[in-house]
């Protein structure tokens, strides 16, 4: 039992650190093209070079940081192209859970989204960018478990988390003072039972700003 226990331990801390830096890059808590270093991620977490290894590898898997030829370890910085290709998933992949999640679409869950939607505007109120980024992924997390779709909510989430340190540098070009409009007309469209207005303003949400950087 004892030659077995350093493994399980290295196993629960490469999750614990892939789990706290996936959040954190999805969160846009790390700017596009910032390094890491396997020491630096160990202290932070308290852990051996191990699990900070593996967990960066992982990352590098799912594209939410870039390893150059020498080893240096940074999160990209997204070409016009490649957020296009990002937002045209999203479209893809968001509208369809939405949709699957309408029939399922009870008032406990919107007014859950509405109590979403005013963390999202607080976090503009304090120009809180990370907590915006977060609030505003709950909101469409919120929504589409209800589509009972894991697979697929699985392939949004690698998208978030690829578009996360993007997403922070768009957050300071939008000046946003208020919610996403696209979120009332969602909601609206729930309420009304409306499947081709949910999916216009689904895409149109997921798609409008990441507009401004790609073009």
């Amino acid at each position: 039992m004892k030659q077995n226990a350093l493994p399980d331990q290295n196993i629960v801390a490469h999750d614990r650190v892939y789990r706290g830096l996936r959040t954190r890059i999805m969160h846009g808590e790390v700017l596009p093209g910032q390094a890491l270093t396997l020491r630096g991620i160990g202290t932070e977490f308290g852990v051996s070079m191990t699990p900070a290894r593996e967990s960066v590898r992982r990352l590098v898997a799912e594209g939410a940081l870039s390893m150059s030829n020498s080893g240096r370890v940074f999160t990209p910085e997204l070409t016009s192209e490649r957020i296009e290709e990002l937002s045209a998933l999203r479209s893809l992949i968001e509208v369809e859970l939405a949709s699957r999640a309408l029939p399922r679409a009870h008032l406990a869950l919107i007014d859950r989204l509405q109590r979403i939607n005013a963390m999202i505007a607080a976090a503009i109120d304090d120009h809180d960018a990370v907590a915006y980024i977060r609030s505003n992924l709950d909101f469409h997390r919120t929504l589409y478990l209800r589509a009972q779709a894991p697979a697929m909510l699985a392939m949004a989430e690698t998208v978030w988390l690829q578009l996360g340190p993007t997403m922070r540098s768009l957050y300071g070009k939008l000046n946003k003072k208020e919610p996403p409009h696209f979120h009332r007309v969602i909601l609206a469209a729930l309420k009304a039972g409306d499947e081709p207005s949910l999916r216009l303003a689904v895409r149109s949400d997921v798609t409008q700003s990441l507009k401004m950087l790609g073009a």
